[in-house]
C-alpha cells in the first residue's frame, strides 16, 4: 500500500508502509446530565471508541441515521430518563435481527427496581458513580474487544 499524493496517514508498519485502520466503533452516550456524558464519553474513548453524546429526545432521531456498536444510557436519579429511548432501541434491535447495539444502563443501584417490558433490552447495568475501572471492562467485554 502506498501513500497517495497529499495523504498523510498517521500509522506506519515496520517497513514504512502506511497502515489504514477502519474507523473505530461508535458509542452513543444518552442522558440528560452533560457532565456524566462527558465522563462516559472519555471512558469510551480510552477504549479506542468514538462517542456521540445526546439528550434522549435527540438520540431517537439520530439512531435512524447512525449505527452505534453500543448505547450507554444514563438513567438519571430515578433510572427513568431514557425510558422513551428504550422503546426506540427495542425497535432497532428487532429490525436488525441481532443484539446490536449493546445497551449499558448507568444506574443509581446495582439492580434497578424496574426493568423494561422486554428484560433482554439491557445487556449490563453499571452502578454509579461512573468510574473507568467499572465501565471500561464492561464496555470492552460486551463489544468483544481486548484493549
Amino acid at each position: 500500500m502506498s501513500i497517495a499524493e497529499g495523504e498523510t496517514p498517521g500509522v506506519f508498519s515496520s517497513d514504512g508502509e502506511a497502515v489504514f485502520a477502519a474507523e473505530p466503533p461508535l458509542v452513543f452516550v444518552v442522558g440528560r446530565s452533560r457532565i456524566n456524558s462527558i465522563v462516559v464519553g472519555r471512558i469510551a474513548e480510552r477504549s479506542g471508541l468514538r462517542s456521540l453524546s445526546q439528550q434522549p429526545e435527540q438520540a431517537m432521531a439520530t439512531l435512524s441515521t447512525h449505527s452505534p456498536a453500543a448505547v450507554i444510557l444514563d438513567g438519571g436519579s430515578d433510572n427513568r430518563d431514557c425510558d422513551a429511548f428504550l422503546e426506540t432501541l427495542k425497535t432497532a434491535r428487532g429490525a436488525s435481527g441481532c443484539r446490536s447495539p449493546v445497551v449499558i444502563l448507568l444506574s443509581t443501584r446495582n439492580v434497578p427496581p424496574f426493568m423494561p417490558d422486554d428484560p433482554d433490552i439491557i445487556d449490563a447495568v453499571v452502578a454509579k458513580p461512573i468510574l473507568p475501572e467499572m465501565l471500561q471492562p464492561v464496555l470492552d467485554r460486551l463489544l468483544g474487544r481486548s484493549v
